[in-house]
C-alpha cells in the first residue's frame, strides 16, 4: 500500500466513533476485494458528518502534497480516500485495474471520492484521461471534485486541458481562486479566451466576475485599455481596485501607465494592502 501520512490517519480517526474506527481498521487488514467492497459500502457503516480541518493552523495532512485539503468533506468521502490508499500498489497493472473497476462501477459520491484521491495515488499519469473526462462532465459534483481545491490538474494537466478547466469554472459561476495553482498556471492563451469572454459579457450588458481579471492581468495590452478605463470610472470601489491591480501587474508600458492617475490605489498595491486575495470574498 501507499505510505500513508500519520496526520491523515490521525485526523480521520478523530472524526470517527469507536465502532466506525474498528470497522475501518478491520477493512484495511482484509484482502483487496473486501477493501474495494468497503469503499462502496462505506455509507452503511459511517456517518455523513462534515469534517473541518484548518490547514493554516494545523499544517498539511499530506506533507509532500500541501495542496491537498479536506475541509468541508463528509466523513464518508474522507474515509473512501483513506481506504483507497491501502490498496496494494506493487503490481502496477493490477492496481490500475482495481482503480479502473471502481471508476467504471461508481455512483456519483464514489466518483467524487475517486477524483479527490487522484493527487495521492501512485502512477499519476495513468489517471489523466479520467481527470480530463471529469472536466467535461455534466455532473456538477464530479466537476467540482477535480476542478476545485484539487492539486492534480495543476500538476498534470497539459495547457489545453487546464484552460478548459478554468473556463468551465468561470462559465459555471464557480470562484476561480478555488482552483489550486491558478496563479502559477496563468498563460497567454487563457488570457485571450478570458478577454473574449469579458468582451462578450460587456457587450451583452451582463455582470463580469471580477476575479477573472487576474487571468488577464500579466498579458493585458493596449487592446484592454478601454475596458480598464471604464473600470476606473466605475462607481464601485471594487471595480476600480481590479483595474488598478491589472494595470500594476501588466508588463505593457501603456497599460501600466494608466495607474499613474490613481496614486492612492498604486500605493495600496505597493504596500501590500490591495491584491487579488482581498477581492476573493466578493460574490461573483
Amino acid at each position: 500500500m501507499i505510505d500513508i501520512p500519520t496526520n491523515l490517519t490521525q485526523f480521520l480517526f478523530e472524526q470517527t466513533t469507536e465502532k466506525e474506527r474498528e470497522w475501518l481498521e478491520k477493512k484495511v487488514q482484509s484482502n483487496v476485494l473486501d477493501l474495494m467492497t468497503a469503499f462502496v459500502a462505506a455509507p452503511r457503516f459511517l456517518s455523513k458528518k462534515i469534517v473541518t480541518y484548518d490547514s493554516k493552523s494545523k499544517g498539511s495532512l499530506i506533507p509532500h502534497q500541501v495542496g491537498f485539503q479536506v475541509d468541508g468533506w463528509n466523513l464518508i468521502r474522507l474515509s473512501r480516500v483513506w481506504l483507497l490508499l491501502h490498496l496494494p500498489v506493487q503490481d502496477k497493472e493490477q492496481f490500475i485495474k482495481n482503480i479502473d473497476t471502481l471508476f467504471d462501477t461508481a455512483e456519483l459520491n464514489e466518483l467524487v471520492a475517486l477524483y479527490s484521491a487522484l493527487p495521492l495515488l501512485p502512477y499519476p499519469w495513468e489517471w489523466l484521461p479520467r481527470a480530463t473526462d471529469a472536466v467535461r462532465s455534466n455532473m456538477g459534483f464530479v466537476f467540482d471534485a477535480i476542478a476545485l481545491l484539487n492539486p492534480y490538474p495543476e500538476l498534470y494537466f497539459p495547457e489545453l486541458a487546464w484552460n478548459q478547466l478554468v473556463l468551465k469554472t468561470i462559465f459555471n459561476g464557480k470562484p476561480i481562486h478555488w482552483i489550486y495553482g491558478i496563479e502559477r498556471r496563468k498563460n497567454k492563451e487563457l488570457a485571450v479566451a478570458v478577454s473574449d469572454f469579458i468582451s462578450e459579457r460587456t457587450a451583452a450588458g451582463r455582470k463580469i466576475p471580477l476575479q477573472i481579471w487576474r487571468l488577464v492581468a500579466p498579458f493585458a495590452d493596449e487592446s484592454m485599455a478601454p475596458k480598464l478605463i471604464r473600470l476606473f470610472a466605475s462607481e464601485l470601489k471594487t471595480e476600480r481596485e481590479v483595474a488598478a491591480i491589472v494595470c500594476f501587474e501588466s508588463t505593457n508600458p501603456h497599460v501600466h501607465s494608466l495607474l499613474s492617475k490613481y496614486p492612492d490605489l498604486k500605493l495600496s498595491i505597493q504596500n501590500g494592502e490591495l491584491d487579488w486575495s482581498k477581492l476573493e470574498s466578493i460574490p461573483e
